[in-house]
């Protein structure tokens, strides 16, 4: 059964740092948007390769901090191919001004950058209550939320999904639980008990499938529990462009390697049809 494929988790940096200036999250500019950038043009030459068909472009927090006019002018070109996901202080007194004037310039999902190589640790941004005004009108506008995060946060987070049913969260890199032991996976056991909250989404990334394929975990046993636990249709696949390193065909077709044991149908949820069902803006 041949399926849709549907990314939502490029990035894009440009060159022009006058335009967009840098102003990375952290004061630190990541080192794989210094290393190896992709434009939006250079994203869009590598999805033709590669067979994918459309894309939730992430903001790239590390290079531009709040400012997301880059994903906003290079989604503009296309609305009917990308959708945007952005990033603003969500806990500043202006939230849901800033939430609505990036939905306004076409963009159509959140994230919230809690962790990450150049913010170390776990930052309390899930445990204020300023956040709470801002979580729930992501809700109110069918604004899913994207959260990188560590297992720190699970009990902020917790509180949150339980608070707000209604908003709902994808969770970037399935919080990379260490599964290197193989199974059942014990390590992963505080991503499996997440299960249980129906607004739980998880994104399924190049970082992913590279670490199922190490130490004595295999993608058959790790992407089928996660698949038996959370089902397919709470799963997306982001290929981490270019963050993760080599082509988007090969991030591709390391991801078509790990799941073709999966039936056709939940194949389909993971490169496809959740993504269309948490950015409705990429539907057929």
């Amino acid at each position: 059964m041949a399926t849709r494929l549907i990314d939502i988790h490029p990035h894009i940096i440009s060159p022009d740092e006058k335009k967009y200036p840098l102003d990375p999250l952290g004061g630190e500019r990541s080192g794989w948007s210094a290393k190896r950038p992709a434009t939006f043009e250079q994203f869009v030459a590598e999805m033709d390769k590669a067979g994918v068909d459309k894309a939730a472009i992430v903001h790239s927090s590390t290079t531009y901090g709040f400012d997301n006019s880059y994903v906003a002018d290079s989604v503009a070109t296309d609305p009917s191919r990308f959708a945007g996901v952005y990033s603003i202080d969500l806990l500043a007194p202006d939230a849901a001004e800033k939430i609505r004037y990036w939905k306004e310039r076409g963009l159509s999902g959140l994230r919230i950058f809690t962790t990450g190589s150049t913010m170390p640790g776990q930052a309390p941004t899930l445990e204020s209550p300023d956040l709470h005004g801002a979580w729930s009108l992501a809700g109110d506008m069918d604004l899913s939320v994207c959260v990188q995060m560590t297992k720190a946060a699970i009990p902020a987070l917790e509180k949150l999904l339980t608070a707000f049913p209604a908003t709902n969260v994808i969770i970037d890199h399935m919080m990379k639980p260490p599964i290197a032991d193989g199974a059942p996976y014990p390590g992963a056991q505080f991503l499996f008990d997440l299960a249980r909250y129906n607004n739980v989404h998880l994104k399924l990334s190049s970082r992913n499938t590279e670490e199922s394929q190490a130490g004595k975990a295999t993608p058959q046993t790790f992407f089928g529990k996660v698949v038996s636990t959370f089902g397919a249709d709470r799963i997306a696949w982001g290929s981490n462009f270019p963050a993760s390193e080599g082509s988007l065909l090969d991030i591709v077709n390391d991801l078509k390697r790990c799941i073709d044991f999966l039936p056709a149908a939940d194949q389909h949820w993971i490169m496809a049809g959740t993504a269309q069902k948490l950015y409705p803006q990429l539907a057929d």
